[in-house]
Order: structure tokens, then C-alpha cells, then sequence
């Protein structure tokens, strides 16, 4: 099974090396592990001590920010060394200022764990969520290096708890600490005799997202946008979302749309555009380029032709990276993007602020997403007609909304201070 696992290991870096004449997601990926550890040679220098943080993308950093974040707060004599699998997540991060590195990890291999962990020497290393690459997590524990994984969540349906996982499970031994999300990843490692080195300590996204509502930018243009509306904020939208919200939302006029798509390159903007083909659209790149940056907050010091631009628009693209978790405060409901695909985005972004979340139907790999609907804070929909029966109440019956409202930023205060059981256990060691 080892052979078998390597093998493939090298062969997906083969096949992305293939698709990326066509894909750009694959091209960066291959491009990224080229001179890779030669890079990572040059950049690491002699010092204080380093940990190791590995997130797959986007959505683990910020599982893992809050952990970073009071290292460097608390613990400053630590250098952190940060590591994307994927290319959006390194893409986006790759300038994150807390890290004293940030790079691709390098493909797991045996000599490329091996040299890694020669070169960057960690201490501790940290793994976010899903993360099991079998020969590093071999040769952190043949090195006796502290590593935790963080945040993980385990289903019935993965190869741990099957007959033939015997080789994913030993994996799991490799692990100082598991921390996991709930009860029932608890239960099933225990099924499998690990269970003395399992915490509960839930996720530490929402410590992330409830730290955003007290400290989120302040976009004046979105503000005035948005302001005296009943306003939409759609995040991490797809071509499937936007067909459905562009048909429902037609039907109710005084409705604002403030739509970041997942992916923001040229053509991909434009085809959100031809979406809402009939709507009032502008984007926000290029009121930015028109107008500039507004001074402070104040929105009586914009001028009068881009109040009335602002006014009179009823669809917003966000066509830019970095921002959307800071603009939800400027919606009532928000509707979440990737339902119709492999699987929904980060609804508890929404959530802290107390917007009732939507999403389409491939959400149950998301504890946070089953726990709301369950709570009746979230609803998933099917169709357009199912968007418009919801959509008709949460506009027009404000009790409605208020309470969807409340029931999502109770769970959010409910569940805070994952960090700290994690960072107060790491200590320990």
C-alpha cells in the first residue's frame, strides 16, 4: 500500500504537470513545486525556533489564523513557517505578514519530507482539518517532533473506519494530539483504538469570524451601495448560484445584490455580468479606478455622481480577493456559493454578523451547515422556486429575519474558544 501511495503521489504531480497546459489552477501547482526545496534552502536561516503550519487552501488558513495569531501575540520567540497545498490558498496568503515564511508544500515523497524537515527543522508542526500526508507525518514521528492536527472532523465514510484502512490509520498514529470538532469524530476514532490523545475542542473558525466583527474593514462605497435596501450578499457564488439568484431576484425590485464570485479572473467576471444581463450592474474595481480610495468613512464627501451611480445600481461585483468576510455587515441575508458543486463555502463569515445563510444542497460535509439548518439559522435550497418561496418570507416578514438572524450569531458566540483549548494543551508539552 505504500508503494501503491507514493505511486500516486508522483503521478498526480505528473497529471497536473499534463492538465496545466490547459489549467491554470494545475499550471500554478506544477510551476510552485519546480526548485521548490532549493527555494526553501535558501530562504530558511539559522535562529529561533520555527513551527510548521500546513492548510490545504483558503478556508483551513482560517482555521488556522487564529492559532497563528496568538503565537505570535503570546509567544513571539517562535518563527512560523507557513505551507499551501493548494494554489488559491498559497495565491492569496503567500504575503500574509505573521508568517516568517510562506510556500507550496512540497509534494509528499519520502527524500522531499526528508529534506524538508532537514531544512526547516520545526519544533511543532500543525496540521489543519483534513490534512494526512503519510511520509511527512512518518518522519515527523521518527524525528520525535510535536504534531497536532487541528479542527479535524472524521465521517463513517472515510477510509480510516473501513476494512481495507490500515494503512490510512496508521497515519493517525503519528499524531502528539488530535484535536477534533465534535462527539462523533471522538467516537469513531475510539473505534479504532485512538483515543487517549483525542481532544474536543471544536473549530476555531468561529474564534476567526467573530474577531472579524470587531475589527472588519470599512467599505463606504458598499455602505452607500447597500444603504435603505434590502440587500443580498452572495459569497464565493458560482455560475449555478448566479442563475438561480438572478432569476429570483428580478421579482423584487427594491433588492440589492452584492455578489463576490469565488473566482475573479476577466472572463469569469464578465460571464457573472451577463448574468444579471437587465440589472443595473457595477463593479468595484472600477469604481475604485473612477473615484479613488473615499477619505474615512464619511459618506457625505463622495461626490454627487457617484452617489447617484451607487444609487441607482441594484447588482455589485466584487472583483477583487480579500474582502468579502468584512462585507457581509452590509447585508440582511446572505446567500453562500459552491451548493451546487463540490461543496459550499464558509457560511459562519455570514453568520457572525446575524444574516440568515442560504445555500444549494451539497452542504453535508459541513458540520456548521447541518448544525444551522437543524437550529433553523441556514436553509438550503434546491431550485429557484424554493429560493423564492424563502427569499418572499425573509423580505417581507422582519420577525422572520430577525430570528434566522439571531439563531446564526448565538451559534457563532456558542461555540467560540477552540484557540484556546488547542494553544493551552500545545503548551503543555
Amino acid at each position: 500500500m505504500r508503494l501503491l501511495y507514493n505511486f500516486a503521489i508522483r503521478a498526480y504531480l505528473f497529471i497536473t504537470g499534463v492538465a496545466g497546459l490547459f489549467n491554470p489552477k494545475a499550471r500554478r501547482f506544477n510551476r510552485g513545486q519546480k526548485g521548490l526545496l532549493d527555494s526553501i534552502r535558501k530562504a530558511v536561516v539559522p535562529g529561533s525556533p520555527i513551527i510548521w503550519v500546513h492548510c490545504s487552501s483558503v478556508g483551513e488558513f482560517e482555521q488556522a489564523r487564529p492559532i497563528i495569531e496568538w503565537y505570535k501575540r503570546e509567544r513571539s520567540q517562535y518563527r512560523i513557517f507557513l505551507t499551501f497545498f493548494s494554489p488559491s490558498g498559497y495565491e492569496l496568503r503567500k504575503n500574509y505578514n505573521l508568517a516568517d515564511w510562506v510556500f507550496y508544500l512540497p509534494i509528499d515523497t519520502t527524500s522531499n519530507a526528508r529534506a524538508f524537515l532537514d531544512c526547516v527543522k520545526p519544533v511543532k508542526a500543525i496540521f489543519i482539518k483534513y490534512e494526512f500526508w503519510y511520509n511527512y507525518l512518518n518522519e515527523l514521528k521518527a524525528r520525535n517532533i510535536e504534531t497536532y492536527i487541528i479542527a479535524a472532523i472524521f465521517r463513517p465514510s472515510q477510509a480510516f473506519f473501513k476494512s481495507y484502512g490500515g494503512f490510512f490509520r496508521k497515519m493517525l498514529c503519528n499524531y502528539t494530539t488530535l484535536f477534533v470538532q465534535d462527539n462523533q469524530s471522538a467516537s469513531l476514532l475510539e473505534g479504532i483504538g485512538i483515543k487517549d490523545n483525542v481532544i474536543i475542542c471544536g473549530d476555531t473558525r468561529f474564534d476567526r469570524v467573530y474577531q472579524i466583527t470587531h475589527s472588519s474593514a470599512q467599505f463606504p462605497y458598499i455602505e452607500l451601495f447597500a444603504k435603505d435596501h434590502f440587500t443580498v450578499v452572495a459569497g464565493s457564488s458560482w455560475a449555478p448560484d448566479e442563475e438561480i439568484i438572478a432569476k429570483v431576484l428580478k421579482n423584487f425590485p427594491r433588492t440589492k445584490l452584492v455578489i463576490a464570485p469565488h473566482e475573479i479572473g476577466k472572463e469569469r467576471i464578465e460571464s457573472v455580468a451577463r448574468s444579471f444581463e437587465g440589472y443595473q450592474v457595477i463593479k468595484f474595481s472600477e469604481i475604485n479606478a473612477q473615484y479613488g480610495e473615499p477619505a474615512g468613512n464619511d459618506l457625505s464627501s463622495l461626490p454627487d455622481s457617484l452617489i447617484k451611480k451607487l444609487q441607482q445600481s441594484n447588482v455589485l461585483i466584487i472583483d477583487c480577493i480579500g474582502i468579502l468576510s468584512s462585507i457581509y455587515k452590509y447585508g440582511k441575508v446572505a446567500y453562500i456559493g459552491g451548493g451546487f458543486g463540490v461543496g459550499i463555502h464558509n457560511i459562519l463569515e455570514a453568520a457572525t454578523y446575524g444574516l440568515p445563510v442560504v445555500f444549494g444542497p451539497n452542504y453535508r460535509k459541513f458540520k456548521e451547515a447541518v448544525d444551522l439548518l437543524e437550529l433553523g439559522g441556514a436553509r438550503s435550497i434546491k431550485s429557484a422556486t424554493e429560493f423564492y418561496s424563502l427569499f418572499s418570507t425573509l423580505s417581507n416578514v422582519p420577525a422572520e429575519l430577525q430570528k434566522r438572524g439571531e439563531i446564526c450569531s448565538n451559534y457563532v458566540k456558542q461555540n467560540l474558544g477552540a484557540t484556546s483549548k488547542v494553544v493551552s494543551v500545545i503548551e503543555k508539552n
